[in-house]
């Protein structure tokens, strides 16, 4: 391939706050073509980054020869097409998550991507924060000893705002809700930080927020959930035993962001914030320390929540990648990985329309 990435960017929401900026820093790239279901939104992101082609037809983008990696970050009921035709013309995939609208869709992503012979990766920019990799390391190390609870609480206020306007986000037939668009994130953080799967879930969701003003004047109903709580057990695994998870996820609990995960071993406890920020305490300790880490850069102009400057650092790794051939990226999530979550989220739904602890396929500990 020639000594530059052209890349086609398909949405204009994450992509034109993070993705773009984040790639436009990189040397070796040409970001090419931008696609959005509203032209408008395609010309002013164009206009504003200085793209030579937008269009509302994302076709277009994909089938465009100058373009090597396809990014998609549309509404997650068009993730599995836009992936399948990329593939079809031998583009590199980078997919939003949650990967796909349910577990067949995601299969079939996957099986595509077997073939394709190219780079297909799934978003979970939080694993590229050094401080997150820095814990994958400590925890490896036996820092804390064997894993026996991991939680998470992740709260954002903003939506509970309810003169925010209905869009996707409200919508179950788009994939909208706080389960696809946080759980999905937590879900693929907590198989990668424990070297395990989910065994089990239980899963209770809400919608605080039930209408929202539309565009046409009136009120429409919010089909997605605003709040996705889950008990979950995972497999033991080599850093598990008998093990157990928390989470806690809003979008409407005021007053600031919290992005927090907790993991408790045998021999001490670790605590990672939103930036990538690290605390530990060890057996005996009386309180958590906090270890000096690097946060990396930080996307003028865009909120500090972390995902930026995990994007940072994963970027220039997907260019690199590409400009070298490979298929795959260290600590990077493959479609493997977004498979791996979508079987929890698809879980999650079935507990919470049923009310029962739901099994995946991964073996759950005995009762005691």
């Amino acid at each position: 391939m020639s000594e530059e990435v052209g890349i086609g960017i398909i949405g204009t929401g994450f992509a034109r706050k993070v993705q773009i900026p984040a790639f436009a820093a990189c040397e070796n790239v040409e970001i090419v073509s931008v696609a959005s279901g509203s032209l408008e939104n395609a010309r002013s992101t164009a206009e504003e980054f200085g793209f030579g082609h937008f269009t509302n037809n994302w076709r277009e983008t994909v089938s465009r020869d100058d373009v090597d990696l396809v990014c998609i970050t549309t509404p997650p009921n068009l993730h599995k097409e836009i992936t399948l035709l990329a593939l079809e013309h031998g583009k590199h995939v980078l997919c939003e998550k949650p990967m796909a609208m349910n577990v067949a869709e995601a299969e079939m992503m996957v099986e595509a991507a077997g073939s394709a012979g190219v780079l297909a990766l799934i978003d979970f920019e939080l694993r590229f924060q050094p401080g997150r990799q820095k814990v994958y390391a400590m925890i490896r190390n036996g820092g804390i000893g064997k894993i026996r609870h991991a939680k998470w609480n992740f709260r954002a206020p903003h939506r509970g705002d309810a003169s925010l306007p209905w869009n996707w986000w409200s919508d179950i037939e788009q994939g909208g809700g706080a389960l696809g668009a946080i759980n999905s994130h937590i879900i693929d953080s907590f198989n990668w930080f424990l070297g395990t799967e989910v065994s089990s879930v239980f899963c209770q969701l809400q919608t605080h927020v039930k209408i929202r003003p539309s565009k046409d004047g009136g009120f429409r109903d919010v089909t997605t959930d605003d709040e996705a709580n889950m008990l979950l057990r995972f497999a033991d695994s080599e850093l598990t035993g008998d093990a157990t998870g928390l989470v806690s996820v809003s979008m409407v609990e005021q007053p600031e962001y919290v992005n927090r995960l907790e993991i408790f071993g045998t021999d001490g406890a670790i605590r990672i914030e939103h930036r990538g920020e690290i605390f530990i305490a060890t057996t005996g300790d009386r309180e958590l320390r906090e270890i000096e880490v690097e946060f990396g850069e930080q996307i003028p102009g865009v909120p500090d929540t972390g995902f930026s400057r995990g994007f940072m650092e994963f970027a220039p790794k997907i260019i690199a990648a590409i400009r070298e051939g490979k298929t795959e990226i260290e600590y990077a999530a493959t479609f493997e990985d977004g498979l791996k979550v979508q079987r929890v989220l698809d879980a999650a739904r079935r507990s919470n329309a049923t009310g029962a602890v739901v099994p995946l396929g991964t073996q759950a500990p005995p009762p005691a």
